[in-house]
C-alpha cells in the first residue's frame, strides 16, 4: 500500500512539474479545414502571437473533412498534455453534433480554453435585386420564392443554418444551392447566378465595400464598426435574427488545469495585442470582452448554443454530407 501511495504521489508531482514547465516543445493547433480559409487565417494570426507568450513555436496543422469533424476528432484522440489544441467555431463545436453521428462528445471529450473573436453574418444579395432595404427584400422573396435561390457552403454550414433561421424568422421559403465553400457561392452571387447568401462578414467585406453585392443587415445586436452604414437585423425589420460564427480553442479532456491556464493566458495576450486587434477589425471580427475570454465562459457559451441550435437544425432535417 505504501508503495502504491508513493507511486501515485510521484506521478502527481511529475504531472504538476510538467504543467509548471509547459510548454517545453512546439504546440500544434489543429485547424479542421483546408488551408486558406477563415479558420486557418484565424489560427495563424492568433497562433503567431501566442508563440511570443508561450516561448515555443506554434505549428498550424490543417486537417479537413466531414465539415470539420475529422480535425476535431484528431484533437480528441491526442494526449491530454496541452501540446495539441483544437481551434474551431460555432459550426464545428456546436452544429456538427446535430448533423453528424460523431464518435466523440463535443462537451464531454474536450476542455474549453478560450473564446476567440466572433464573426457576425450579414444578409447579402446580388446587385440586381430591386429591394433597397431588408423589409423590401423579404417582400421580394415572398413574391418570387419559386424563382430565387440562396447559396450555402454546403449542408449544415453556417450559411445554410443561418439561411434556415432567416426563413423561420421572416416566413420566407426558397431553395438552397450548396457549394464547396462560401467563396464559390460568393462568386456566383456577384455573377448573378444566385440571389442571396447569409454570409460571414469576413468572407464578403471587400465585396460589400466595393459595391459588388448588396448588404441589407448584420445578424447582431450592434452595427459593425468596420461597416457602420449597414443596419442590424433589429433595425432593419427582422428582430432577433442573431447568429454569429464565434471561434474558440479546446484541448483534450483531462488536460491539467495549469496547462489550460497557460494556453488561455497566451490567447488572452494575443487578443490584447494592437496588431492582432487591427487585423481582426479589418475583417469585421469582434474580439470578446476580457471577462468572456475564460475557459468557463467558452464552455457556458458552447452549452447554451447547443441547447439553442440543435432543435432548430433537427427540425429542419439538416444532415451532413
Amino acid at each position: 500500500m505504501r508503495i502504491v501511495t508513493a507511486v501515485i504521489a510521484l506521478a502527481l508531482s511529475l504531472s504538476a512539474a510538467a504543467a509548471q514547465n509547459f510548454p517545453t516543445k512546439p504546440v500544434t493547433v489543429v485547424v479542421p479545414f483546408a488551408a486558406g480559409g477563415p479558420a486557418d487565417a484565424m489560427a495563424r494570426v492568433i497562433g503567431d502571437r501566442m508563440r511570443v507568450s508561450l516561448g515555443q513555436q506554434v505549428i498550424i496543422e490543417d486537417v479537413a473533412g466531414a465539415g470539420g469533424s475529422v480535425g476535431v476528432g484528431r484533437v480528441v484522440r491526442a494526449p491530454a498534455d496541452g501540446y495539441t489544441v483544437s481551434i474551431g467555431h460555432w459550426s464545428t463545436h456546436v452544429v456538427n453534433g446535430a448533423i453528424y453521428d460523431l464518435p466523440y462528445d463535443l462537451l464531454k471529450d474536450l476542455e474549453p480554453v478560450a473564446l476567440l473573436p466572433s464573426n457576425p453574418q450579414w444578409i447579402i444579395a446580388k446587385k440586381s435585386v430591386p429591394a433597397t432595404n431588408l423589409k423590401e427584400l423579404i417582400m421580394w422573396l415572398k413574391l418570387n420564392e419559386d424563382k430565387v435561390a440562396a447559396g450555402t457552403a454546403g449542408p449544415g454550414s453556417a450559411s445554410h443554418v443561418a439561411g434556415v433561421y432567416f426563413q423561420n424568422i421572416t416566413g420566407t421559403h426558397f431553395p438552397f444551392v450548396p457549394y464547396r465553400g462560401t467563396g464559390p457561392a460568393l462568386n456566383d452571387l456577384i455573377a448573378g447566378q444566385i440571389d442571396l447568401i447569409v454570409d460571414q462578414t469576413s468572407n464578403s467585406m471587400a465585396q460589400v465595400k466595393a459595391g459588388s453585392v448588396k448588404a441589407f443587415a448584420v445578424t447582431a445586436k450592434e452595427r459593425l464598426p468596420s461597416a457602420p452604414n449597414i443596419p442590424t437585423v433589429d433595425e432593419a425589420g427582422a428582430p432577433g435574427l442573431y447568429i454569429s460564427v464565434w471561434y474558440g480553442l479546446w484541448v483534450p479532456k483531462g488536460t491539467p488545469r495549469d496547462v489550460v491556464a497557460r494556453l488561455n493566458a497566451a490567447a488572452v495576450d494575443a487578443m490584447a495585442d494592437p496588431t492582432v486587434q487591427t487585423r481582426m477589425a479589418t475583417f469585421g471580427l469582434e474580439i470578446p470582452p476580457r471577462a468572456q475570454q475564460t475557459p468557463e465562459a467558452l464552455g457556458a457559451l458552447q452549452k447554451a448554443e447547443i441547447e439553442k441550435w440543435w432543435p432548430i437544425i433537427k427540425a429542419a432535417h439538416i444532415s451532413g454530407e
